[in-house]
């Protein structure tokens, strides 16, 4: 073979011997870094298998000396994150609402937190997007029963709306038709004023039955939860026949007491996020 090498024309490179119907083979080794690129990876690859799970057996696979497997990666992972949480949700703890809104570390983790629950405990009733629907308020507007600051609405979530807590929000309105306290005709001008400021025997009915919850102007005292009544925002609807039914026998909701059923750092956290929402004071 060695007699038959010789440099090809074009490259100057000499010939292993090698031909193929006229076509003669380079002498081109592999370069020197890559032969020792794949010496190293061989070796790698063999410290691989002692020390790792690597090779398929009867029973599952080769176990490897450190015993490393996925599942316990994510356990140690899931621990870290646990830790880190255990201890924003002490700092949350010890902190003030105010507090908390103003460290943006904080802040940006009870807005997660809130969120997340929000959709497991409150999305029921107040929808994903706190969108709200009849009966159950928009958190997303501007207006509050109880008060929208970060204090209004962090003690709301822990007491409750006419719930079993000692303390919860309770605001009641009569029922002014089923109880007989205004004839038919006498709610359904009460209704139009609501809706139009325009009926003067509405005005008075109002004057005499409703302003010392609503207010003379309509705009609703948070000390009652008793609703602005000047505003596009209504909680069971803004037709004349929907005033006249909640006139007639109103509808109470309730929202339940969270005190004994969340810790007070994640109820914390909801009051962040739901004053984040937009409507917040």
């Amino acid at each position: 073979m060695a007699e038959n090498k010789n440099k090809d024309q074009l490259t100057g490179i000499e010939t292993t011997g090698h031909e193929w119907d006229g076509i003669q083979e380079l002498n081109l080794p592999a370069p020197r870094w890559w032969l020792w690129v794949f010496f190293i990876c061989c070796i790698w690859a063999f410290g691989y298998w002692i020390f790792y799970p690597a090779w398929p057996t009867l029973s599952g696979n080769t176990a490897g000396s450190k015993g490393w497997t996925s599942h316990k990666k994510l356990a140690e992972e899931q621990a870290e994150i646990v830790a880190r949480r255990g201890a924003f949700a002490e700092q949350i703890k010890q902190k003030s609402l105010e507090e908390i809104r103003k460290d943006p570390e904080l802040y940006a983790f009870a807005l997660a937190g809130g969120k997340t629950m929000f959709k497991e405990n409150c999305a029921a009733c107040h929808g994903t997007g706190a969108e709200g629907r009849a009966g159950y308020p928009n958190l997303n507007d501007d207006d509050w029963l109880w008060g929208g600051k970060l204090q209004d609405i962090y003690h709301t979530i822990k007491v409750g709306v006419r719930s079993t807590h000692e303390n919860t929000r309770s605001g009641q309105m009569p029922a002014f038709g089923k109880d007989g306290i205004l004839k038919k005709e006498q709610i359904e001008n009460v209704a139009s004023y609501v809706l139009d400021r325009k009926n003067a025997e509405g005005a008075t009915i109002f004057k005499e039955n409703c302003a010392a919850c609503h207010g003379d102007d309509g705009k609703g005292k948070r000390e009652f939860g008793a609703p602005n009544l000047k505003d596009s925002i209504w909680l069971y609807g803004n037709s004349k026949q929907a005033i006249m039914q909640q006139v007639t026998n109103p509808k109470h909701g309730v929202m339940p007491t969270w005190e004994a059923r969340l810790p007070d750092d994640v109820i914390k956290q909801l009051t962040i996020y739901v004053h984040s929402l937009g409507g917040g004071e």
